[in-house]
């Protein structure tokens, strides 16, 4: 048993580390812009340990810069977090249950919660035998790679001009470019779901621009997974898990 649980954590590991190489650059960068924004070391490392949530830190780093108050940045961050609402819902459906029960399995549930991003979730479901272990691996990688990033963004902060800084974003572009290959190899329908997604998302904010971009996004989830659902219905059931074709 704790044999199996090892491999399925260093399999989740050696799937976080493309993950993680993506989000050093980007964790760097928000790292130099805290420390430029006024943050301390320690404040913008506290950050990336409490919130870990890239979008809705740099998000927080304008907010803070124009004085906004400490509710109406949590309230930020939640409009612009509520994807991972359905992402947790979506992951939920397709781990095992935890063979952990009380306080622990409780602990266990919001370890995995909190390690829920986009990227992760995405890896997670192209895993055919995704296991919370597996995702336990994955997730810590990834986020102990944007905590590391951010402590050497802001620790090295007066190195790195803010321009260079900003431009390291592009890393997480092409890894999310990266991660989807996969899965478009692996069924034409999530191409189409990831155009579709973006397409909405882009249009939404040109046709409803008073709505706030976390719920443009989660509309857009919303559609294109409903247009994904919609072409994909006749497709052949993967086998429940322990079922033998």
């Amino acid at each position: 048993m704790e044999s199996t649980a090892r491999h399925e954590l260093l399999r989740g590991v050696r799937a976080g580390i493309p993950i993680a190489v993506g989000y050093v650059p980007m964790a760097v960068a928000f790292g130099v812009l805290a420390r430029q924004a006024g943050l301390g070391f320690f404040q913008a490392g506290a950050m990336s340990l409490f919130v870990y949530a890239g979008a809705s830190q740099f998000a927080s780093l304008g907010l803070l810069a124009g004085g906004a108050s400490a509710l109406a940045i949590v309230l930020a961050t939640l409009v612009l977090n509520f994807r991972h609402f359905l992402m947790s819902v979506s992951l939920s459906r397709r781990l095992p249950p935890l063979s952990s029960h009380g306080p622990r399995r409780v602990f266990s549930l919001l370890g995995l919660g909190f390690g829920i991003t986009d990227e992760t979730f995405v890896v997670a479901s192209l895993d055919a035998a995704l296991t919370p272990a597996c995702f336990a691996g994955l997730a810590l990688t990834a986020y102990l790679a944007w905590l590391s990033g951010t402590l050497v963004g802001a620790g090295f902060s007066s190195l790195i001009p803010a321009v260079i800084a900003r431009g390291m974003g592009v890393a997480l572009y092409a890894m999310f470019i990266a991660i989807l290959l996969p899965g478009v190899k692996k069924s034409w329908i999530n191409g189409v779901v990831a155009v579709a997604g973006g397409a909405i998302a882009w249009g939404s904010s040109l046709a409803v621009p008073q709505i706030p971009s976390g719920w443009r996004i989660v509309i857009a989830i919303l559609a294109a997974s409903l247009i994904g659902a919609l072409l994909g219905e006749d497709a052949e059931p993967e086998p429940a898990r322990g079922e033998t074709t």
